[in-house]
């Protein structure tokens, strides 16, 4: 099980109630499930909207039960956001 780091930007941020927490877990799926259980709630519906950055490459479309996160690793959580 890999160790790493969640950072949470934004609505997800607030949502969160912290700007960074640990994750051990294989797949950004595992990841984020875990991040579900322990923060019920708003951030539950803020993550149906986010995008994800693994180690600095954008997951994208890909599942993530697919996307293995590696030991020392970053996930970005990114909520949409307007500007330009």
């Amino acid at each position: 099980m890999a160790a790493g780091t969640i950072r949470y930007w934004a609505a997800a941020k607030a949502a969160a109630g912290t700007a960074e927490e640990p994750y051990a877990a294989e797949t950004l799926a595992e990841a984020l499930a875990a991040v579900r259980e322990r923060h019920p709630g708003e951030l539950v519906r803020v993550l149906r909207r986010c995008s994800f950055l693994v180690d600095g490459d954008p997951v994208g479309a890909r599942g993530h039960e697919t996307v293995r996160l590696a030991e020392g690793g970053t996930v970005e959580v990114l909520p949409p956001f307007a500007g330009g």
